[in-house]
């Protein structure tokens, strides 16, 4: 029985221009979605004005006051009316959209505030006396002389009053003060050169600090780095690498973790663009991209990576809040981002992250003392004589004791120094020179400043499996012929994307081809994955290449397949290894690229400083 639609009436509607207040309370629905958006907007606005410092203030979370002082290039008074008007900005004169320097330019958020708020603005002009303008839910005041000696102040106090339904889609107090927080973080990395204070005065009087990073000093990328030091934390610091490539036009520059610092949700990747914080599809799948081969699934990366280009060569103009872009090559800033990450985790080599050794430290560290604080030995390091006096005064077979539990290395002969003049003693290379095994899994290297621990297993797993990968890139992956081709049966649009990157699976040897209509006929497939269900694999890559823009699915199970053969092919745990078999290890690490981490983002060696081993015994 068909039922009546509500949504038409029999009487034939009135098509109504909207006033003036309705329209920005429309507006502001859109560009502000809560305090942390007014933030946003507010604060780059100040950024455009050329500020070199930012005062925030909040209270309540951002709902009864949000206030933003800064020392920009102020408003003049008869400017400010205009200001507070929907569509009129200083940024652009609106002949080219796609030429935007600044990150505001649609002249929409102030009125919108204005409408959904009380919004007072104080600023002052160079060589103009200083002026305020108020408004309230979309009704203006007249201008006001005013005191203050540079730059402008916005003071917005309750937000969403004039649209109260807003407000019972408000969160918490703190959860809206902790997005505001994010928010400023995100627009202070972008913007080393400037100091921004973020501080919470509920209650009234001084209120606290929340958020400080005062201006960086030095080039681009040391100033950067202390930004991100600042906000992100030193581990961060300490363990990113940094980035900078160009491409068609585009550079890419910033810090990205290693593979062992990572994190266990996606909170730590911050991407801007021109800039602007960004939150976008294709540059978060480019990220996740580069570190495919590294990271498990429920493992993601760290990184700051900022992407400069003209602004003709992107849109920032397709999303209301200006959280999206759109690139006019978007192949070339995803090959850009993926190329650069992997050839710097090549770099890096056999590094793994700081966090691995604090971590073990902290394990080993022993509980405090319930009532007398600890005790400090004061003890001096022996020398080398005095070592080697002391291991002559050991009592015979002291050494032989362990023989039954671990491997020992048993040094060999020295050379005479002339034979060898040039060669490094092992001890002072990046892994140390190996000096036993415990367990039948675990090599003990001593370094030049520490000690190493090693997985034997793990690492050479991760060695085997990039040997596996060079021999594939090297010679292809097989393909093996259906007998009898696989039609696989889907719309004409799914087909139609599948068939835009035919080429790339052929190389990984995936076969595909048109069968008419929405078919396709799979004819071949990779050898490596024996059979396989080729419906289930066409599938699986629809849901990529609509959910990424790209798909992995074929390359990670040939991926997998390497990583299994790699694992039976390696040192198994519970093999005594001779000395140079461990000192061969630890050379082949030193030399192989991303040999830190084993094949799901777990380290492969922990090193140790002989001061932090020190600490532990209660040494200074």
């Amino acid at each position: 029985m068909a039922q009546a639609n509500p949504n038409i009436s029999e009487n034939r509607s009135v098509i109504r221009q909207l006033d003036e207040a309705a329209i920005n309370r429309i507006a502001a629905g859109e560009v502000v979605e809560r305090p942390a958006s007014a933030v946003k907007e507010l604060v780059e606005n100040a950024i455009d004005a050329g500020a070199t410092r930012i005062a925030i203030d909040i209270a309540d979370g951002g709902k009864t006051l949000i206030r933003v002082t800064d020392d920009g290039c102020g408003i003049a008074p008869e400017d400010l009316p205009l200001a507070l008007s929907r569509h009129a900005t200083s940024k652009i004169d609106g002949s080219d959209l796609l030429n935007i320097h600044t990150f505001g330019f649609r002249g929409e958020a102030l009125p919108s505030l204005g409408a959904v708020g009380r919004l007072t603005i104080t600023s002052r002009a160079p060589g103009a006396e200083a002026a305020q303008i108020r408004v309230a839910g979309g009704k203006m005041e007249g201008v006001k002389p005013a005191a203050l000696r540079a730059g402008t102040v916005v003071e917005l106090r309750d937000l969403f009053y004039a649209t109260p339904a807003r407000l019972k889609f408000m969160r918490t107090d703190r959860a809206e003060a902790q997005a505001i927080s994010d928010t400023v973080k995100r627009l202070a990395m972008a913007e080393p050169s400037i100091t921004f204070t973020l501080r919470d005065v509920s209650g009234g009087g001084e209120g606290r600090v929340v958020f400080r990073a005062d201006r960086e000093n030095g080039d681009l990328f040391d100033a950067l780095h202390a930004r991100l030091a600042r906000i992100l934390g030193r581990e961060f610091a300490e363990n990113a690498l940094r980035i900078d490539a160009t491409r068609e036009g585009i550079r890419l520059y910033g810090y990205a973790a290693l593979p062992t610092y990572s994190r266990g949700a996606a909170v730590a990747q911050f991407l801007f663009v021109n800039g602007r914080p960004v939150r976008d599809k294709m540059l978060t799948g480019a990220l996740r991209a580069a570190y495919f081969d590294f990271l498990s699934r429920d493992r993601h990366p760290a990184a700051a990576l900022f992407i400069d280009c003209e602004p003709t060569l992107v849109d920032v103009n397709v999303h209301p809040a200006k959280s999206e872009v759109r690139f006019r090559d978007p192949g070339v800033a995803r090959g850009l981002i993926v190329s650069s990450l992997r050839h710097a985790l090549a770099e890096a080599g056999h590094r793994a992250s700081t966090t691995v050794a604090n971590a073990t430290l902290g394990a080993m560290r022993p509980e405090p003392a319930p009532v007398a604080p600890a005790r400090v030995y004061q003890m001096d390091r022996p020398s080398p004589a005095t070592r080697a006096m002391a291991y002559q005064a050991q009592a015979p077979g002291f050494a032989d004791l362990a023989n039954a539990y671990s491997g020992s290395v048993v040094e060999p002969v020295a050379e005479p120094a002339s034979a060898q003049p040039d060669q490094t003693p092992p001890e002072h290379l990046p892994l140390g020179a190996a000096r036993g095994q415990v367990h039948e899994n675990y090599i003990i290297a001593q370094t030049a400043d520490g000690m190493v621990i090693v997985d034997q297993h793990a690492a050479h797993e991760r060695l085997v499996y990039e040997k596996l990968k060079k021999q594939m890139a090297e010679n292809g992956v097989a393909a093996q012929a259906l007998l009898i081709p696989e039609i696989v049966e889907l719309s004409e649009g799914d087909c139609a994307r599948l068939l835009a990157v035919a080429d790339d699976l052929s190389r990984l040897g995936l076969t595909i081809e048109p069968f008419g209509g929405g078919a396709l006929a799979v004819r071949e497939t990779p050898a490596i994955l024996g059979e396989v269900n080729a419906r289930a694999m066409i599938l699986d890559i629809l849901d990529e290449l609509a959910d990424q823009g790209e798909s992995q699915t074929v390359q990670a199970r040939i991926e997998a397949i390497l990583s299994r053969v790699a694992c039976h092919g390696s040192v198994r745990s519970g093999r005594r290894m001779r000395a140079e078999e461990m000192n061969a290890l630890l050379r082949e690490m030193e030399a192989t690229p991303h040999s830190g981490q084993c094949n799901h983002g777990r380290p492969t060696y922990v090193e140790l400083k002989l001061s932090d081993i020190e600490r532990l015994f209660g040494r200074s």
